[in-house]
């Protein structure tokens, strides 16, 4: 059996398991080709540039297991979940990965929402009289 490597990677509420396999770029999302997962040309170079970065491209398949989220954090978890993942098939890959921001968990969630106001900040309008 030939080796495989995993990655977790989180954003927001989105949670991706992903799975290198060394391939010939074959890149899978619940079982579908990312071509018709993401509707959007920027969200499918989003989750493979981590790939590019390291022009690993055509040397793995992607397997990828994702819930939670909308498109955008979903993409940005498969995103953090390769890089991770590429952690663990070459540690000297940590430098250019950290440096272009792939390795760090974006923490940003929506702000709840406050009594009084119609969402997280937005109030009615205000009138003097």
């Amino acid at each position: 059996m030939s080796e495989q490597f995993y990655g977790t990677g989180r954003r927001k509420t989105a949670v991706a398991r992903v799975r290198l396999l060394p391939g010939q770029g074959t890149f899978l999302i619940n079982g579908t080709d990312i071509e018709e997962y993401f509707g959007y040309e920027t969200l499918k170079e989003l989750a493979k540039s981590p790939l590019k970065l390291t022009e690993k491209l055509d040397q793995f398949d992607v397997n990828v297991n994702v819930k939670g989220g909308g498109f955008t954090g979903q993409a940005g978890a498969i995103r953090h979940g390769v890089s991770r993942a590429l952690l663990e098939v070459d540690e000297n890959l940590k430098p250019v990965l950290k440096r272009a921001g792939f390795l760090t968990r974006d923490s940003r969630r929506k702000e709840r929402k406050k009594p009084g106001f119609k969402k997280a900040r937005k109030s009615s309008q205000f009138s003097k009289r």
